[in-house]
């Protein structure tokens, strides 16, 4: 009770007090003719306090329950008072107030002609009077006070729900607004990152190629303002990104969601009590954008939907998921009709493996739960290279280029074929990225001599020319990879990782080229069988897709079986092929089966 209390406005006080006065005058005026009246004193006050306490505490659960104890109190209490005095009366003018001013809904059908048409005509047949159309007039215009209250209170009930709603509605708007340009913040640093900041790395490693073609008074007065001006604008992009950095992204989880909760509460005077359970573990960011953008959308949904007004909001760190649970008060619904903004919160929970459930009922309010799965922070796999490159500028510049990613670390840098393979020795790199013409030792004896020590070694191999001869003749070395330098710096991580990873990737237009020439060989003379994979130099991963193909699988059905994309399988399939000497499935099929590998 003292939480309905709380929770009044005004006009509840107004009509509160309303009731205060009548009823004290009432037993004021009764102990005045306590002579005239048959029936203790004591009796008149229980009756009176029952008319005063029963209909106002039935209010409080439900106003139907109101209004037919007051009328059978109240109303009876103003009948045996009429019965004595005539002009007692009047005492019901004030509860048919209070009757109209609490007629909810179409109430007032048959609570109007009760209170206006038939306790008047009770009255005026027992008091034996003749004044039954002034008790109408009376009592109707006490009623019609009350109906106008009652209308000044619905208008002024939905206007605060207006307001309220224009409050929720700014605050999500401008949440929305601050996460949307979060996210286009991190587009565009990575836009920047992986375009602006590779184009100029590359511009740079084109311009330093230049270098040994031109004079030196070229150099002085072309080449180098130009490198000096390449390499001031990627500074500034790097310090660009810097500055895109949000503040809000630093903040734990906690502490972006209790913020969350404190502007929520403050801008709707909505109670929002927020708890945690658990020690709390760092999350990744879209884990955490996820998590904010469930408890924003709940938050909203429910003041706007359920009328809430008071929210609890638990955050629960378990072993091995993350749990975010919103409780409300609010109204709930029997049937939960999901909206863009539930279905979004659903979509990010399951692009993360994680689910959204929602649970409502009439009159018990809503809980939203929002479980992700805790992912646990395992260090990275680092991907050690050794770059070999007999010009210094392209050995640095391909190091700054790569070392911009966590994955990836140089651990060596060699001039030529022969320091290669001395520092190889050393530390041992997993995967080599090497030039073919170096003096000393090139890249092609470089490779053989690596892949016959170290089998396990990848080695890529980033050239300035074609060369379909020579191509061939490193990839039968059992070289893994076979690029330009031409090739978009993005294009070349990507190409490092999946080598490592056991794929074998080429050049696109070197690819074509070594077909043809293939074809052409093939034409001359036919190429000798043979029973082992290593002649061919096709992986392990080749072979199995390889094996698949030749069961007659198709590279969708291939991807979903390995966990691969579907490119990624193409890209192995076109390779194997190309290293058999085939055109299609069907050939590679018959060339896996007589060589023996199937």
């Amino acid at each position: 009770m003292y939480d309905m209390v709380k929770q009044w406005f005004w006009y509840d006080w107004i009509m509160f007090l309303i009731r205060i006065i009548s009823s004290v005058s009432l037993f004021l005026t009764t102990i005045q003719f306590q002579d005239q009246i048959p029936m203790p004193l004591w009796g008149m006050g229980i009756w009176q306090l029952v008319a005063f306490s029963v209909p106002w505490l039935c209010l409080l659960l439900n106003y139907k329950y109101y209004l037919l104890t007051e009328i059978v109190f109240s109303g009876g209490l103003c009948l045996f008072l009429g019965y004595l005095f005539p002009e007692a009366y009047l005492s019901f003018l004030t509860y048919a107030f209070l009757i109209a001013a609490n007629s909810a809904h179409l109430s007032y059908r048959w609570s109007g002609p009760i209170s206006i048409v038939l306790i008047p005509l009770l009255i005026n047949l027992l008091s034996h009077q003749n004044n039954y159309l002034i008790m109408i007039i009376h009592i109707g215009l006490a009623y019609t006070l009350g109906f106008t209250f009652h209308l000044l209170v619905v208008n002024h009930k939905q206007n605060e729900i207006i307001r309220g709603q224009n409050a929720v509605l700014e605050q999500y708007l401008s949440q929305i607004e601050r996460i949307t340009l979060a996210e286009e913040r991190n587009r565009l640093s990575k836009e920047l990152h992986d375009t602006i900041g590779h184009s100029y790395t590359s511009i740079i490693m084109g311009l330093e190629t230049m270098r040994p073609q031109l004079s030196e008074k070229a150099q002085e007065k072309g080449l180098d303002p130009l490198l000096l001006l390449a390499r001031k604008s990627i500074e500034e992009v790097r310090g660009y990104l810097h500055k895109m950095e949000s503040p809000q992204e630093k903040l734990s989880l906690l502490q972006s969601l209790q913020n969350l909760a404190d502007e929520f509460q403050a801008n709707t005077k909505v109670q929002v009590h927020f708890r945690t359970y658990g020690a709390e573990y760092q999350l990744p960011k879209q884990a955490k954008l996820t998590f904010y953008r469930c408890l924003q959308e709940s938050l909203t949904n429910a003041v706007r939907h359920g009328h809430s007004t008071e929210i609890n909001v638990s955050v629960q760190f378990e072993q091995w998921q993350t749990r975010l649970e919103i409780k409300d008060n609010g109204t709930g619904m029997q049937k939960w009709q999901e909206g863009f903004g539930l279905n979004a919160m659903k979509e990010r929970a399951i692009n993360l493996q994680g689910h959204v459930s929602v649970y409502s009922e009439p009159s018990e309010g809503t809980v939203v739960v929002c479980t992700l799965p805790k992912q646990a922070e395992l260090p990275e796999e680092i991907i050690r290279l050794l770059l070999v490159d007999d010009q210094s500028f392209i050995r640095e510049s391909l190091r700054t280029l790569i070392e911009r990613h966590k994955d990836l670390q140089v651990v060596g840098l060699a001039e030529d074929g022969e320091q290669a393979i001395e520092i190889c020795e050393q530390v041992q790199p997993q995967l080599v990225i090497m030039d073919l013409d170096m003096p000393n030792m090139d890249g092609m004896t470089a490779s053989k001599i690596m892949k016959q020590r170290w089998p396990n070694i990848r080695i890529l191999i980033l050239t300035t020319f074609q060369d379909t001869e020579q191509a061939l003749e490193v990839l039968r070395s059992g070289a893994d990879g076979y690029l330009l330098k031409s090739m978009e710096p993005r294009e070349l991580v990507e190409t490092i990782r999946l080598v490592y990873r056991g794929g074998t990737l080429i050049d696109q237009d070197m690819s074509q080229k070594l077909f043809e020439k293939i074809q052409l060989d093939k034409q001359e003379s036919s190429l000798p069988n043979t029973n082992t994979t290593d002649e061919y130099g096709l992986t392990p991963r080749e072979l199995e897709i390889l094996q698949l193909v030749s069961k007659g699988l198709r590279y969708k059905t291939i991807a979903s079986k390995l966990y691969l994309s579907d490119g990624t399988v193409r890209n192995y399939a076109s390779t194997a092929y190309m290293k058999l000497g085939v055109r299609n499935r069907e050939e590679a099929a018959k060339k896996a089966m007589d060589a023996g590998f199937l």
